[in-house]
């Protein structure tokens, strides 16, 4: 198979390189996502602290407030999905960083892979990072990059 013409391979690389810049935005786009997402549940843990926790609000009501078990199971999903959100937050901004560089490919595309699971926005995310760091013109930066830090 023959090369393509210099031009060629350059204005690929070209386009690569804003490929990647995009997914790197993106990245951290997501990251964020994630952190309003547990400011959210520090809001949604407090106001329902609030009415199951507090036995004023139930003092002229009717019904008896729920037993206290109801909010430990909302404490471990609250601490579950808070640990999701961070992991996702960590993880997509290291990914952001190593793209940057143009390193560990292989832990960007397993990223991506996790970033499937968010629906709708990290299902994108996730496709378009494996689509572009799967081209073998993107494969072949990340090894120049890994064989230039090994000859430093």
């Amino acid at each position: 198979m023959e090369t393509p013409p210099l031009p060629l391979r350059a204005c690929r690389a070209e386009r690569d390189d804003e490929h990647i810049k995009l997914l790197i935005v993106f990245h951290y786009v997501l990251a964020g996502f994630c952190v309003l997402g547990i400011l959210f549940l520090f809001f949604h843990f407090y106001v329902m602290n609030t009415f199951l926790g507090n036995e004023e609000l139930w003092k002229n009501s009717q019904e008896q407030p729920p037993p206290k078990e109801f909010f430990m199971v909302f404490k471990w999903f609250y601490a579950v999905i808070g640990g999701v959100l961070i992991a996702g937050c960590v993880l997509n901004v290291l990914s952001a960083l190593f793209m940057k560089r143009r390193v560990n490919r292989v832990f960007s595309m397993v990223v991506a892979g996790l970033n499937c699971i968010q629906v709708p926005l990290g299902t994108l995310l996730g496709v378009f990072t494996i689509v572009v760091l799967m081209k073998p013109t993107v494969q072949s930066t990340y090894q120049n990059q890994s064989l230039d830090k090994s000859e430093q």
